[in-house]
Formats: C-alpha cells, sequence, structure tokens
C-alpha cells in the first residue's frame, strides 16, 4: 500500500470511528503523546491539549453532547514526506449533521497534522483543526 493510502487510511479511520460513536478507535489515531488545538473561526486558540488522554476528554465531551448524526468528510489530502516514519498532511475537513429529517452543512475548515509510524500505522502526534465556523 502505498503512504498515500496509508494516510487516507488514517484519516478515514478516525472520521468513521468518531461519527459512529467509537470513541476507543478515535484514540488509537492518536499518539499517547499527541498535541491538539483547535480554532473555530476567529474565536480563541483551544489548546493545546497535551496527550492522548486530555485529548480523549475533549472529544469523548463533544460527542456526548451531540444529539445528531455527524459525518466527517476529509478532502484534498496533501502529504509532505518528512522521513520514512514521520509526515506533515493537510487537508478539507466537511461536516455534516442529519437530524429530525433535515441534512445540513455545520462547518468547513481544515486539518493540519503531522504523523508517525507506529508499529504498522500512522498515529497522530499533532492536529491543528482550523474551523471556519462554529458548529
Amino acid at each position: 500500500m502505498s503512504l498515500r493510502n496509508e494516510i487516507e487510511n488514517a484519516l478515514a479511520r478516525y472520521a468513521l470511528a468518531y461519527d459512529d460513536g467509537d470513541m476507543d478507535g478515535v484514540e488509537r489515531v492518536f499518539g499517547e503523546t499527541a498535541v491538539f488545538t483547535m480554532k473555530i473561526g476567529d474565536g480563541d486558540l483551544i489548546g493545546p491539549l497535551n496527550g492522548r488522554e486530555e485529548i480523549m476528554g475533549l472529544f469523548r465531551g463533544a460527542h456526548e453532547s451531540q444529539t445528531d448524526q455527524r459525518r466527517h468528510i476529509t478532502t484534498n489530502l496533501l502529504i509532505d514526506e518528512i522521513d520514512e516514519k514521520n509526515v506533515r498532511t493537510v487537508s478539507y475537513l466537511l461536516i455534516t449533521s442529519a437530524e429530525n429529517g433535515a441534512l445540513k452543512v455545520l462547518s468547513t475548515g481544515k486539518y493540519e497534522d503531522e504523523w508517525t509510524r507506529s508499529g504498522g500505522d500512522w498515529v497522530l502526534t499533532k492536529r491543528h483543526i482550523a474551523l471556519d465556523l462554529p458548529y
């Protein structure tokens, strides 16, 4: 499998796990010492959250508060290979919501990620999410 396919699969694993409520699956995508930040529109920077446990506290809380079915769609993936075990990626994010028979776009944004190969899998070591609008 090519590097591109491996990273696309890792991004898909993350999105599908979150949308299916599989927080253990989301957790496996983050490295143990990962760093997470997020900025929503013109708002203040959220984070940095340091380590998988702190990151997952935010994700679990956010997921528990949602009553809709979210879908995270990742596109326009660019990969910058640093070396055989480390890459940087940038990709677009589209978040949709289905609830009460209605479908809507909640937000768009960009993932800025750093990955490292751990065993046979790619795990996030750093993720910044820049959302265009609050959701």
